[in-house]
C-alpha cells in the first residue's frame, strides 16, 4: 500500500509542476510514463529510495533500455529527460556525478517517400476534412499535430504561408502556403465559423489557450480567429481544466484515413501522416529547392537531419545504374 502512495504523491507533484508551469499535455504524459517505469524498474517503495544514489540508478535503467530493450537513442534521451527532470524539479537534487549509461545506438532510417503520382493516387482515394488535412501536411511540409494544432488565424491568405506556432521544440517558423487549397480552406473555415457561433449560443465556445494567454486576453478563447481550422465534430472535457469545450481533431482520425487510402490505392508502402512531410522536402528536392531552404521550412536544428532526403533521391542506391539493366537493355 505504501509502495503506491508514494509513487503517487511523487506523479502528483510532477502533474501539479508541468501544469503551473504550462508544459503541453503530451511532455506531461510522456514524463510521467517515464518516471513509473524508472520507479517500477528499481522497485522502489518510497522517497528515501528515489534519493539514493540517483546517478547510479538512471544510469542502470538507461543501460536496461538501451541493452534489454534495444530502444532507439531518440526515445533514450527522451528517459535521460523525464529523469533529470524529476530529479532537478521535483525532487530538487543536483545529479552532480556522472551518468556512464551504455548509449542506445543512433540507427540512420531511410524514410519511405511516396512519388508524386502515387500521392495524386492517394489523395483520389480520401474525402472531407482528413483529405484536407493530409494536403495541408503534403504542401507545407507539416508534422500531424502541427497541422491539426492550426488556429484560424495561423493561415495568411495574403500573403500564402503557414505560421507554425510552438512546433518541435517550442519554435515558431513560417512554410509556404499551396495556393491550390485556397478556396477549398476558405470554405471549410466558413464552417467551422458556423459551428463556432453554434457552440457560443449553446454556452460554449471556448477553446484552450496556450500559456498564459487565457489570462492576458480574457476573451481571446471566444474568438474565431483563436478557433483550430481542424475541430473536432464533438465536444469534450478538457483533462485539465475539466471544462467543456470543442478540441481539434486527433491525429489518430488522420492516420486511419491514409491507411483506407492507401488500400484503396494499391500502394504497397508503410505510410503515415508523416510519410507526406518526407515527401514534401523530397520533392522540393526533386524540385532543385536548396537543402538550407528546406532545412528552414521543416524547422530542422541540423541540416544533417535535413540531409536524409538526398539518400532517397540517389535512387538505385547511391545513383548506380544496375549492370543488370546494362544487359537486358
Amino acid at each position: 500500500m505504501e509502495n503506491s502512495v508514494k509513487k503517487k504523491r511523487i506523479l502528483t507533484e510532477v502533474h501539479e509542476f508541468m501544469r503551473l508551469h504550462h508544459y503541453s499535455i503530451h511532455t506531461e504524459r510522456t514524463y510521467c510514463d517515464w518516471i513509473r517505469k524508472f520507479i517500477l524498474f528499481h522497485n522502489m517503495k518510497g522517497r528515501k529510495e528515489l534519493l539514493a544514489t540517483p546517478e547510479k540508478k538512471i544510469e542502470e535503467y538507461l543501460t536496461y533500455l538501451a541493452e534489454r530493450k534495444n530502444v532507439a537513442k531518440a526515445t533514450q534521451n527522451q528517459a535521460m529527460n523525464a529523469l533529470v527532470f524529476l530529479y532537478k524539479k521535483i525532487l530538487v537534487i543536483p545529479l552532480d556525478g556522472s551518468i556512464n549509461a551504455v548509449r542506445a545506438r543512433r540507427k540512420i532510417n531511410i524514410p519511405v517517400v511516396l512519388t508524386q503520382d502515387e500521392v495524386v493516387n492517394v489523395f483520389a482515394s480520401m474525402s472531407g476534412v482528413t483529405e484536407l488535412v493530409v494536403k495541408l501536411i503534403y504542401g507545407s511540409g507539416l508534422r500531424v499535430m502541427e497541422a491539426v494544432r492550426l488556429r484560424i488565424q495561423d493561415i495568411d491568405f495574403g500573403y500564402r504561408q503557414v505560421t507554425v506556432r510552438s512546433g518541435k521544440g517550442d519554435k515558431d517558423r513560417v512554410t509556404p502556403f499551396p495556393v491550390a487549397l485556397e478556396a477549398l480552406l476558405k470554405n471549410h473555415i466558413e464552417k467551422v465559423e458556423v459551428t463556432h457561433k453554434q457552440d457560443l449560443k449553446q454556452g460554449y465556445g471556448d477553446v484552450y489557450l496556450p500559456n498564459r494567454l487565457s489570462q492576458k486576453y480574457k476573451n481571446a478563447s471566444k474568438e474565431s480567429g483563436w478557433q483550430y481550422v481542424f475541430p473536432a465534430r464533438n465536444l469534450s472535457v478538457d483533462p485539465r481544466s475539466k471544462v467543456k469545450r470543442r478540441h481539434h481533431i486527433d491525429p489518430s482520425v488522420v492516420n486511419k484515413a491514409i491507411k483506407v487510402a492507401i488500400r484503396r490505392a494499391n500502394i504497397d508502402k508503410k505510410v503515415s501522416a508523416h510519410t507526406f512531410r518526407h515527401c514534401f522536402a523530397t520533392h522540393l528536392l526533386q524540385r532543385g529547392t536548396d537543402i538550407r531552404t528546406i532545412q528552414t521550412l521543416l524547422g530542422h536544428n541540423d541540416v544533417a537531419t535535413t540531409m536524409i532526403y538526398t539518400h532517397v533521391l540517389n535512387q538505385g542506391g547511391y545513383g548506380v545504374k544496375s549492370p543488370l539493366d546494362d544487359l537486358l537493355s
